[in-house]
């Protein structure tokens, strides 16, 4: 069975493979905060199946509460070690089977192994927040090996940490008119697929949120990284078949080691 990539919007996906559903730092708001979502309709219902949920790191657009407590009891939640003491929140979501990983553990659901990976992103719990979890990736291995980035910089060691991948979900954007350090834009991420070398990508991370009352400021940062990162890409990676799905849209990939 080939490996089966849903983009939800966001940084938010599923990877279906070896008949196992993971799901990647799920946002099912509306609104949070100062973001509103401006592009695709709310996930449906079956956005929120998962066997396991992999959080990449503890900003309220990846580590949203509301949205875990929609998952389903018993449903399996990878997130940063010291998670649950920086966001006492998740201590409450006690129907979930929680696990904190760091950088070099691996974590068996069913047929797939998960690896956890290092990221280049601040790792607390903003606005305000003194304690810090590491920002973290992950390998989902299986039929595949697909890299979820979650928010990343680029960094020299990315290739040798993340290590061989077949797909790769990369983030190219953001949800504001200006990227901080710590993030992928497109010309970065072009950079990084590069680097890694997988069979196939797909962008994530733009084109969903953006801060109420800014539409008018620079929206090309809105509107264009999905096409600006698969015409890098193929400068950069002209062997990588990238895939830029809408919201909701999905994509089978068949992979041959």
């Amino acid at each position: 069975m080939p490996v089966e990539i849903t983009w939800w919007g966001h940084a938010t996906c599923t990877v279906r493979d070896a008949n196992i559903r993971v799901l990647t730092d799920p946002l099912f708001a509306r609104r949070l905060a100062h973001l509103r979502r401006r592009r695709g309709v709310l996930p449906p219902a079956e956005a929120r199946r998962a066997d396991a949920v992999l959080v990449s790191h503890l900003h309220a657009d990846h580590l949203h509460l509301p949205s875990l407590a929609d998952l389903a009891p018993g449903t399996r939640l990878l997130v940063p070690r010291g998670a649950p003491r920086a966001v006492p929140g998740l201590r409450r979501l006690r129907q979930l089977r929680v696990t904190e990983v760091a950088p070099g553990d691996e974590v068996r659901i069913g047929e797939l192994l998960v690896r956890v990976v290092p990221a280049l992103h601040d790792g607390r719990r903003l606005p305000v927040g003194p304690r810090r979890s590491p920002a973290l990736g992950y390998v989902v291995e299986g039929e595949a090996r697909t890299y979820f980035a979650g928010d990343t910089g680029l960094f020299d060691a990315m290739a040798e940490r993340v290590g061989p991948v077949d797909v790769a979900l990369l983030p190219v954007g953001g949800w504001g008119p200006y990227l901080g350090a710590g993030h992928l834009d497109a010309g970065r991420a072009a950079r990084a697929l590069a680097r890694l070398a997988p069979r196939a990508a797909v962008p994530v991370h733009y084109g969903t949120y953006w801060p109420i009352g800014m539409d008018a400021v620079r929206p090309h940062e809105f509107h264009a990284p999905g096409d600006e990162f698969v015409r890098l890409a193929a400068k950069a990676a002209p062997g990588v078949a990238v895939h830029k799905l809408g919201h909701g849209e999905r994509v089978r990939l068949e992979v041959a080691r």
